[in-house]
């Protein structure tokens, strides 16, 4: 008696659904339905799923096909269906053919399958596909013949080089993965399809070679795209932050690249590249710091011109990390560390400024930083006059109003600059952050403080991991592979692959 009550109180406390909660627990229901062999209440359903005639674009095509004697539906959306391949290789052969073959062996298009389930029906018309249902047939038919809009191929535009191919990602996944098969003419090269998002139904491709990849690895990668439980992901940038292992860490652990040859060599070494539509760009698992620090120019250069361009990158790496925090360290805490001449000189030249070196020093950073933000969103025929023509205009009025001091305009410049020359996005907000972080230090315990948070930034890269793999590797902890970190070797000399992703063949063929 109790537990009736209990029932009863519990159905009253309930809210009841709204309208819009109904109507989407209906349409669930119709998707799970199978195909009947009435085209009358497949057509119906159909109607309701798509809110047709609500749907402009929905088109709907009623045809009698005299080869089979039956009445039929044919139903795609005109903006991204191609209609012209529609009327010539789906209608004109229905319409015109009076053999009773089956409809695979009557239209003259690429790919038909037979569906069952009305969601299948609903993902194929989604997708730009036609769907035709026959009376007294209990399946559809699912027809090839999308023509989604897209940008031609371009070149690069965030990773620009000199030498080396000029092609980049689109947003279109089609033509990315024929960039990459046109990179890697391999049997081996598997392309495997995941659906994510449970109102976008978007396809991530996970792309790698069979006989290379860690099988433990892409089932790892696997696994965490089918326990994804989101609403919609409309691109690989949103991807990455479902699936990275700390969001909230610094260091990136995903590596995205707009360039195929890039992806192609990673997915040669046995890496796994995932592809995605709208998304100009692919996703690299697992990523090591070096794979950040790295230009693919490095390879393409001669030997020694790449290297001398890699050392070029970790020096500057370096300057924009410690040079703002060094010249507060020693400004503010060991004056006795630099010559007495250019303490005097310092000195003098900020006699006039009322302000510590840390906030001159932050006040400059964060000028150079929003002078850079601007640069970017502007229009670009005049981004790169603003952010010059402002830099010029803010640093000379700010030491006629003897705000900053000579010196410190040099400083932040020189660190400023040094940061662009860290190609990889991902690497340099992060070294910019870090930035900061070390000029925070100094102020509060100079050299000290910048020693104390180096070693425990050290102890952190060292502890971290992408999908199981050392954050340093092949550097920290040593693995058998090319030891391709700061420098590299001679292509003929690099005969190992990352022994940190465990490939099946760890040593490239010469």
């Amino acid at each position: 008696m109790l537990k009736e009550m209990f029932q009863v109180f519990k159905k009253r406390k309930q809210k009841p659904l709204s309208m819009q909660q109904q109507l989407v627990g209906e349409q669930t229901e119709l998707k799970e339905q199978s195909i009947s062999s009435d085209l009358e209440e497949n057509f119906q359903t159909l109607k309701k799923l798509f809110h047709i005639p609500k749907n402009n674009d929905v088109k709907v095509r009623e045809l009698y096909i005299e080869g089979l004697n039956k009445k039929a539906c044919l139903l795609f959306i005109s903006t991204i269906s191609d209609v012209k391949s529609i009327e010539e290789n789906i209608l004109k052969p229905l319409l015109t053919n009076k053999s009773g073959k089956e409809i695979k062996e009557i239209v003259s298009i690429q790919a038909v399958t037979e569906i069952h389930l009305f969601k299948d029906a609903v993902k194929n018309l989604n997708q730009g596909n036609t769907v035709l249902l026959i009376d007294g047939c209990s399946q559809g038919f699912a027809m090839d013949c999308p023509n989604f809009q897209g940008r031609t191929i371009e070149k690069p535009n965030t990773e620009i080089l000199i030498k080396g191919p000029k092609e980049a990602f689109i947003e279109k996944v089609d033509v990315n993965i024929s960039l990459v098969r046109k990179k890697i003419k391999d049997e081996n090269l598997v392309v495997e399809s995941i659906d994510v998002g449970a109102r976008s139904k978007s396809e991530v491709y996970i792309l790698y070679i069979d006989d290379l990849a860690n099988d433990k690895l892409v089932e790892n990668i696997k696994n965490r795209l089918n326990r994804l439980d989101v609403n919609s992901i409309q691109n690989l940038s949103l991807l990455e932050e479902y699936i990275e292992e700390r969001s909230y860490s610094l260091f990136p652990s995903i590596l995205s690249t707009e360039r195929p040859d890039r992806a192609a060599t990673f997915l040669e070494d046995g890496y796994i590249v995932l592809l995605m539509d709208n998304s100009p760009d692919c996703l690299v698992l697992p990523a090591t710091f070096w794979s950040f620090f790295h230009s693919p120019e490095d390879h393409y250069l001669r030997f020694l011109y790449g290297n001398f361009t890699r050392a070029l990158r970790m020096a500057a790496m370096f300057i924009t990390v410690f040079t703002s925090a060094i010249y507060i360290a020693i400004t503010a805490y060991h004056a006795e560390m630099i010559p007495s001449e250019l303490m005097l000189a310092i000195a003098a030249s900020r006699e006039k400024v009322p302000f510590p070196a840390v906030v001159e020093i932050l006040m400059m950073e964060f000028a150079f930083e929003l002078i850079r933000e601007a640069g970017l969103r502007v229009p670009s025929p005049i981004g790169p006059t603003i952010g010059i023509v402002g830099a010029l205009i803010l640093g000379q009025a700010a030491v006629q109003a003897n705000i900053i001091s000579p010196i410190v305009i040099i400083v932040a410049a020189l660190s400023g600059l040094s940061s662009f020359a860290v190609s990889d996005i991902s690497l340099n907000f992060a070294v910019r952050l870090i930035r900061f972080m070390f000029i925070i230090c100094a102020a509060l315990m100079g050299i000290y403080g910048m020693t104390a948070f180096f070693v425990a930034g050290l102890y952190y890269m060292v502890s971290i991991k992408s999908y199981g793999v050392p954050y340093l590797a092949p550097m920290s902890p040593s693995y058998k592979s090319s030891s391709d970190t700061i420098f590299r070797r001679l292509l003929r000399n690099e005969k190992f692959r990352p022994g940190f992703l465990k490939p099946s063949d760890l040593q490239k063929k010469q």
